[in-house]
């Protein structure tokens, strides 16, 4: 921004001037007598003080200031400081009475005059020269205080009117010295405020209101924020003064500036009211020695970059923002018309120096908006239009002015961004929205693509316009240096003798540096590295560097930037880089890192020459020694040259070269002819070494080379020898290449030939190995040795991580004349795997599928050894967990058991032919399905095996054991041996309805009246395909308070040693007693089984013999009782004697949770019934509660002989039921349910058991009370 005057940037702020600091201590008042001691410094001068610095520290002036706080930018002055006159009279126009300002363009005296836009110095006007208000600081007058000899004393009167007459005076002083400023102020629209500075015991003085009224009348002060009060206070007290003060004259200032736009857009709509001048700008003048006036349009540019100015004061942006655009506008218009602004002149300079300014402006005030892609637009437009411009000027981009302009303009947007950055200013973030798997509906692909952002409307860093201002720095200084070549034919533009001042590299250098500082600081926190344009901005301050001369601080540059670049194999950006290095070297006269250099440059001949020349030549024009086309095939000779005419610092120790990380001169390919190999095997392999296709290497000596398989000492040796190259394609045979670390004698073999290759040649080691042990063999390096004069160079590199040859297949040399390749088609080939020769095992596994639930399940694994050499053999088994829920599953080997893993089950020493089985035990619980284990076999030769230590173990050994593993992999499918079906019945009882068995149980079981039978058939069916030995079936009680069992079917049979077949079916019938809890819900809460079946079995194996005994258990099922409502139970006995009188019970039970039962009962007796009934005909029951029920009895007299029928027996539920036809209530009653509980029972759902109805019930009667009958007998 130093190369633009600063007021035509700066934030603009309502400025104040402040005076009347410089002379506050002690000079209004009296001198009083000095009291002997030390001397302290007056409170008012400290007050003094303190008040500039905080007045000062409100505003700092400053380009970037987006902060809208009421703060002023102060400005100290003397209290006689003279404001500049506003207009003044030309000679000319003295008659006329007509007045301008200093600066118009009007005025003949002006730096502007006569066409002149705007000047600098007309905002330094308003910032130091004219305030928006003015703060007068003054001392108030104190009279000295008097201290009577005696309290007693009276008021002294003639003393009181001497300090009233000596006031009054001093306040006429002050008030006379105010008015004079006030005059000045007004005559300019200023506001003038007052402070007056008192001591704290001023305050409390009650004369102070009257002399502070006699004060502001006799100045002429306004009424509203125009006299202050202020006593030395505390520094916060101060700032805090300080801040209310601002908000007091924060209006006044505002008018102040809004009056002075009024007057200038009266003026701007004047000018725009006269006709334009386009036309009269093309007519001939009417004296050739007469000044040209400014035109109407640059009236309107200057009209409207004062209104810009002046809501800028206001604080207004957006209508600042507004003139800006429209006096920049207008100026663009002006340079288009060359009549207007002619090129190279004065003012055609100074409108390129506001439209720049301006430029900032807009850009500024956009950002403060955080508009930044309007902001990065309108740079965009204005590089963009002036650089057409500069075109039709002239000044196009084969100029330095072009390009010097250019970098100014994106030198001040980086300086802009990053003051911006310093403040509150976000430079945006593009990074990707994550990809759309699915395009929404009703979405257009073009929407879609909308969605990206292009790179040149995307607000970037600073470091990235630094870095372009300094790229066209660059362009400047070429541009310059093109002209220096023509200096002597006079051939130079205007403005190159003030070119030839400028040190364009320490510019470029300055930009460079900030550039690369700001890319780190920008660099995404999860980058390890320096970003590839970070390294590229340090790669060119190294040529920069190297071009001002400094070719130590670019050699420091080249030595960080080529570590990056040689790890991520950037070959075209080494290219350039080592040829400037090398010069670098050769300016430094480093000829080791000169020798270095030149073979890095070889291995980069295929592919980073071309890049150097297209450098070289573009940067490097006439500085140093350029390195063209033709260099390229000499690089080797450059090297022997420098060996032969040079010495090394050391000359008892190799120079080493490392290429694992650079571009080696070799394409190296490594192949061996197999993967795999076992030991003792002898395993081909070959080494190809191909030079560079275009830089010839015959002339380098190189004296050997040699192929390590290990770190510590070669294998194999080649030494050179002159003789005959032969062809293109050259094959030297190694034979067996021994390996050093296997020897009981590390030696390395050698083996001589020819080590020269031209352009293009290759050069085949081929030779085989043999590997006692197991291990990966590989050629770990290759070391190239050249000898020449004092000269030792050695250059290890990696073969196989070298460059590759071109061809995109591997190919073995299978001949050399013809040359033949067999191509190798596997993706592995550079190495090859040793392993010991694999055991001849056979191992296999028996079972008998499926396993039963719960029975140890034999798995016999059988181990046969069918190698000529003898093993120990381990067995690993792996349960693997499964997905069934609820199972439980363990293996069992001897007295080791095991949920998951059983290590190491000893097979002992197999000899050549021996057999061993062994049986391992699976066990299955719970759920049926398949099980799978892994059992791993391991061996091991006697003669490698360590008695420490388990075969199964990891050793710890580098040597790799003979030993080997084959897993096999088991699935067992598991099956349940019975299937367990139960069918559940309830029947309801009476209280008598107990057999005489029962009185074994408790009280509380038989005393309840709510009751319930269950009948649980159970059947079991033989349900795997092998057949079962049932050795017993039980029944182990659980009996609860609530159910227990009453009897069972096993108790009358014998179930022992039984042999049941796949299919065969078993039942059992078990009755259980249950008490009903009137308040439980069987349905959510289900009464647990009262005992579970226990079966012990066994398999019958195919040969008949019987597996080992297993038991398994079946828990009875949960009961759930059927919920009952209101319910009649008929209880008659089943036979009956002719004649012989028998008891008819009817239980009424009301089972319902809340409802009582109103209930008849009715016995309705037919003369065709077969019975003599006496008791109840007709009656109603007490009102029966929940749970409650009521019995009435009967006597029978049975008249014939037979099935004879009951009597009727109706049972009725009254209640009152309203009609809906009638509209009122009329008695009803609910039929109640009668059973005849010798035939009646329910399933769970409470659905009633058709199958044991009476047997005198029918279809056609379904739906008819059932009428139970009596057989009679004689």
């Amino acid at each position: 921004m130093n190369s633009y005057p600063p007021e035509l940037l700066v934030q603009l702020a309502p400025v104040m001037f402040v005076a009347g600091l410089e002379t506050i201590a002690g000079s209004q008042s009296p001198t009083a007598p000095q009291s002997p001691g030390p001397r302290t410094q007056d409170p008012f001068a400290i007050l003094s003080s303190r008040l500039r610095e905080a007045l000062i520290s409100q505003r700092k002036v400053a380009v970037w200031q987006p902060e809208k706080a009421k703060t002023f930018q102060v400005v100290l002055v003397d209290k006689e400081v003279r404001f500049p006159p506003r207009k003044i009279y030309s000679p000319e126009e003295q008659q006329s009475h007509v007045a301008h300002s200093p600066l118009s363009p009007l005025t003949p005296s002006s730096p502007l005059y006569p066409d002149g836009l705007i000047a600098p110095i007309w905002i330094r006007k308003h910032t130091t020269l004219v305030p928006s208000v003015f703060v007068l600081f003054m001392r108030l007058f104190e009279y000295p205080p008097h201290t009577p000899k005696s309290p007693l004393d009276p008021p002294d009167a003639d003393r009181d009117r001497e300090q009233e007459q000596e006031e009054r005076r001093k306040d006429t002083e002050v008030s006379a010295e105010i008015a004079q400023r006030k005059k000045s102020t007004t005559e300019r629209g200023l506001k003038l405020t007052v402070v007056l500075m008192a001591s704290r015991k001023m305050l409390d003085d009650p004369s102070l209101d009257g002399r502070l009224t006699y004060i502001r009348r006799q100045s002429g002060l306004d009424s509203r924020a125009s006299l202050f009060v202020l006593s030395p206070v505390s520094a916060s007290e101060l700032n805090e003064f300080v801040q209310s003060l601002q908000q007091a004259l924060w209006d006044p200032a505002i008018e102040y500036y809004t009056s002075h736009s009024k007057r200038v857009r009266r003026k701007r709509n004047r000018h725009a009211q006269s006709s334009t001048s386009f036309s009269s700008a093309l007519s001939p003048l009417g004296s050739a020695g007469a000044p040209r006036p400014l035109r109407p349009e640059g009236w309107t540019v200057r009209y409207e970059y004062k209104m810009a100015c002046f809501a800028e004061f206001r604080g207004e942006d957006e209508v600042a923002l507004k003139h800006y655009q429209d006096g920049y506008e207008m100026l663009v218009t002006m340079f288009g018309l060359a009549s207007m602004l002619p090129a190279r002149t004065k003012r055609w300079a100074e409108g390129k120096v506001l439209a720049d300014c301006i430029n900032v402006k807009i850009c500024k005030l956009y950002l403060y908006n955080e508009e930044h892609a309007l902001a990065l637009s309108q740079h965009n437009s204005h590089v963009r239009k002036f650089s057409d411009l500069s075109r039709s000027w002239g000044i196009g981009e084969e100029t330095f002015e072009f390009w010097s302009w250019m970098a100014r303009q994106y030198r001040i947007l980086a300086e802009l961004l990053e003051q911006g950055t310093r403040s509150n200013l976000k430079i945006p973030s593009y990074r990707p929205a994550p990809p759309v798997s699915t395009q929404r509906p009703g979405v257009e692909v073009d929407a879609i693509r909308a969605l990206g952002v292009n790179p040149s409307h995307a607000l970037q860093h600073p470091g990235f316009y630094y870095y372009t201002a300094a790229r066209c720095t660059e362009r400047r200084r070429e541009r310059y240096l093109a002209v220096s070549e023509d200096e002597a034919a006079r051939n130079v533009p205007p403005g190159y003798a003030n070119e030839k001042k400028v040190d364009h590299l320490t510019i470029i250098l300055e930009l460079y540096t900030k550039s690369y500082e700001l890319f780190k600081q920008y660099a995404p926190p999860n980058l390890q590295s320096q970003g590839r344009l970070t390294l590229y901005i340090a790669y060119r301050i190294a040529q920069t560097y190297y071009e001002s001369g400094k070719f130590d601080m670019a050699v420091r540059f080249f030595e960080r930037i080529a570590k990056t670049y040689r790890r991520e194999s950037w070959g075209s950006m080494m290219g350039p880089l080592l040829s400037t290095w090398y010069a670098c070297a050769q300016k430094l006269g480093d000829v080791e890192l000169s020798v270095k250099l030149l073979i890095e440059m070889i291995g980069h001949g295929e592919d980073g020459i071309d890049s150097v020349d297209v450098f070289v030549r573009s940067l490097r024009r006439g500085v140093g020694t350029e390195l063209g086309r033709e260099d390229t095939s000499e690089l080797a000779e450059d090297l022997q040259a420098i060996m032969k005419s040079t010495a090394p610092s050391s000359v008892d120790e190799p120079l080493i070269v490392d290429l694992s990380e650079v571009a080696t001169a070799f394409a190296s390919e490594v192949i061996f002819w197999k993967s795999e190999a076992t030991v003792g095997e002898e395993i081909p392999f070959q080494l190809s070494l191909s030079g560079p296709s275009r830089v010839s290497l015959a002339s380098l000596p190189f004296t050997s080379l040699a192929v390590f398989f290990s770190d510590e000492q070669a294998s194999v040796i080649v030494r050179h020898i002159e003789g005959d190259e032969g062809g293109h394609v050259r094959r030297i045979d190694l034979g067996t290449v021994p390996l050093p670390e296997y020897e009981a004698e590390s030696t390395s073999k050698e083996v001589s030939g020819t080590l020269r290759w031209g352009s293009g040649d290759t050069l085949v080691l081929t030779g085989s190995i043999t590997a006692p042990a197991p291990a990966v063999l590989k050629i770990l390096k290759v070391v190239i040795t050249i000898k020449e004069g004092s000269w030792w160079v050695e250059m290890p590199f990696d073969p196989c991580n070298a460059r590759r040859t071109t061809a995109s297949i591997p190919k073995w040399l299978w001949s050399v004349d013809p040359v033949r390749h067999v191509a190798v088609q596997r993706p592995e080939y550079s190495s090859v795997i040793v392993r010991h020769q694999p055991h001849q095992l056979r191992a296999r596994l028996h079972q008998q599928e499926p396993a039963y639930l719960g029975e140890e399940y034999p798995i016999i694994i059988d181990i046969t050894n069918t190698d000529t050499r003898e093993f120990d053999v381990v067995v690993d088994a792996l349960l693997h967990p499964t997905e069934l829920d609820d199972a439980e599953d363990h293996i069992r080997f001897g007295d080791e058991e095991s949920s998951s893993l059983i290590k190491g089950i000893p097979f002992g020493a197999l000899a050549s032919g021996v057999n061993v089985l062994k049986t391992l035990y699976l066990t299955s619980s719970r759920a049926a399905g398949p099980r799978t284990l892994d059992i791993s076999v391991q061996s091991r030769a006697t003669s490698s095996a360590d008695a420490s230590s388990p075969i199964s173990s990891s050793s710890t050994s580098s040597a790799l054991p003979d030993a080997n593993e084959v897993l096999h992999t088991l699935l067992v499918p598991t099956v349940e041996p019975l299937k367990v079906d139960h069918v559940i019945t309830y029947r309801r009882t009476m209280e008598d309805d107990l057999s005489p068995d029962t009185a074994r149980f408790d009280a509380d079981l038989i005393s309840g009246t709510n009751t319930m039978h269950a009948v649980v058939t159970t059947k079991l069916e033989c349900a795997g395909p092998w057949r079962l030995n049932v050795e017993r079936i039980t029944l182990a009680r659980k009996d609860g308070s609530s159910c227990k069992v009453l009897d069972t079917s096993l108790d009358q049979e014998d179930m022992t040693d039984t042999e049941w077949f796949p299919g065969d079916e078993y039942s059992v019938v078990c009755r259980i007693h249950i008490v009903l809890d009137e308040d439980e819900d069987y349905e959510k809460n289900p009464l647990p089984g009262p005992g579970e079946y226990e079966v012990l079995w066994r398999r019958i194996l195919p040969t008949g013999e019987f597996g080992p005994s297993t038991a398994s258990r079946f828990p009875m099922p949960s009961l759930r009782p059927p919920a009952e409502g209101l319910i009649a139970l008929v209880d008659v006995p089943s036979t009956a004697k002719l004649h012989t009188p028998v008891l008819l019970r009817l239980t009424v039970r009301n089972g319902q949770l809340s409802r009582s039962a109103n209930v008849t009962v009715q016995l309705e007796p037919d003369p065709s019934d077969g019975f003599i009934a006496t008791g109840l005909r007709s009656g109603r029951l007490p009102i029966l509660l929940p749970g409650a029920e009521e019995t009435i009895l009967w006597q029978l007299i049975p008249l014939e002989c037979g099935f004879v029928k009951l009597p009727i027996i109706k049972v009725m539920d009254m209640r009152k039921v309203t009609s809906r036809d009638q509209g009122e209530s009329k008695p009803d009653g609910e039929p109640v349910k009668v059973v005849d509980i010798r035939w009646e029972s329910k399933s769970e759902d409470g659905s009633e058991d058709q199958a044991r109805r009476s047997i005198d019930s029918s279809d056609s009667e379904s739906d008819r009370p059932v009428v139970p009958s009596i057989l009679v007998l004689p």
